[in-house]
């Protein structure tokens, strides 16, 4: 697993490549904590397209980072979903409760969702936890 960070204009990426596992997923979750809680980013997109596997645990801290996102009212979005992290999120039905962007590029271009979309994300966020 390797995890960058970087900055674009007002955004900050947080790029994911490898398996996201049991095993690495305190370090996923410590870098999305950190960014949000200690570093208070405005924006948080966290790019997963070099993510070839995602179990349970890894969809836990996403679901983390979305809701203390939300909490912080802070924008999460995920882009690059790999064919294998889109049908978990599927599967989850949590695909429609994350903002998803098929690119990087396509997340830093839309515009940020209302706050009535943000709070209904939100809540679902919380029931599923």
């Amino acid at each position: 697993m390797n995890i960058a960070t970087r900055q674009n204009g007002s955004a900050t990426i947080l790029e994911l490549t490898g398996d996201i596992t049991l095993y690495n997923t305190p370090d996923v979750r410590k870098a999305m904590v950190g960014l949000l809680k200690e570093k208070r980013v405005p924006c948080l997109l966290v790019n997963m397209r070099g993510v070839r596997y995602i179990d349970s645990s890894g969809v836990a801290s996403l679901v983390e980072g979305l809701k203390i996102s939300r909490d912080m009212q802070v924008r999460f979005a995920l882009c690059g979903l790999t064919k294998t992290a889109r049908e978990v999120l599927e599967l989850t039905r949590l695909l429609r409760v994350f903002e998803v962007h098929d690119t990087e590029e396509a997340a830093l271009a839309a515009p940020s969702p209302s706050a009535a979309n943000a709070n209904g994300a939100g809540r679902a966020a919380n029931g599923v936890l």
